[in-house]
């Protein structure tokens, strides 16, 4: 479709079912969770085992044909944490898997179809079970990881860095720096002195109040979609033409 022909009445009523599954099914999933997440399809996000923590305004779009998946694995020799900082998103198709310890910083991104994983998950010798063959990964604040790239173990991404599409991070990266390629490799210094604008602007007062951040969505809705009516959303979908 071209245009948003939804009613503000059936986007509100879709809002409100949203926030309360998040609430109530998705909430008690995460060992804690901040305030105002934002997950657009949250019935579709798969999250498995215990230690998955994130902080406030979280932001996960997943889709039913691109869940996003946090799993963290639990066995007598190893435990999986997850842990993701503030003002975070994460798109659709990411698969965060833990067999010891993730660590995301505060305003990272994660483009769609990113694999993070801090384990082979079998050994070279014993392939009967990871042994010996995990190690952390630290991922600092404000670190941008393009499309289908790919985080191995070990691995630390200094602050503010971009990891390009498609890349295969196999070592570390330094703070400061776009990084691409398979194994990838620095191919550009970024400017640590350059102001920098990062996603925590767009939540600047929602800690004070939440409530607050929740009525301008709203009311940026309701602002958006008052032209539409049910008529034209429900014509849409059964015929829609080259306006819709």
């Amino acid at each position: 479709m071209r245009k948003e022909h939804k009613p503000f009445l059936i986007k509100k009523l879709q809002r409100y079912i949203n926030n309360v599954y998040v609430e109530r099914i998705v909430r008690p999933q995460f060992d804690s969770l901040g305030i105002c997440p934002f997950f657009l399809r949250p019935q579709s996000l798969q999250i498995t085992g215990k230690n998955i923590s994130a902080g406030h305004h979280l932001h996960i779009i997943s889709e039913k044909h691109q869940p996003v998946k946090m799993f963290a694995w639990s066995s007598k020799q190893e435990q999986g944490h997850i842990r993701i900082g503030d003002h975070c998103l994460i798109s659709p198709g990411v698969n965060i898997a833990s067999a010891i310890n993730i660590e995301i910083g505060h305003n990272c991104m994660i483009a769609a179809d990113v694999n993070i994983s801090d384990s082979d998950w079998h050994g070279l010798y014993n392939r009967t079970r990871p042994f010996k063959c995990s190690a952390p990964i630290v991922i600092h604040d404000n670190v941008w990881i393009g499309l289908r790239a790919i985080i191995g173990k070990g691995v630390t991404i200094g602050e503010n860095s971009v990891i390009a599409a498609g890349s295969v991070v196999i070592q570390d990266i330094e703070a400061n720096c776009v990084a691409g390629g398979n194994p990838a490799k620095v191919i550009k210094k970024l400017n640590p002195r350059r102001r920098m604008l990062k996603r925590d602007v767009l939540f600047d007062n929602v800690t004070q109040d939440p409530q607050a951040y929740l009525n301008n969505q709203i009311e940026l809705d309701k602002y958006l979609l008052h032209n539409n009516t049910f008529f034209n959303w429900i014509r849409s979908k059964i015929s829609p033409g080259q306006n819709d």
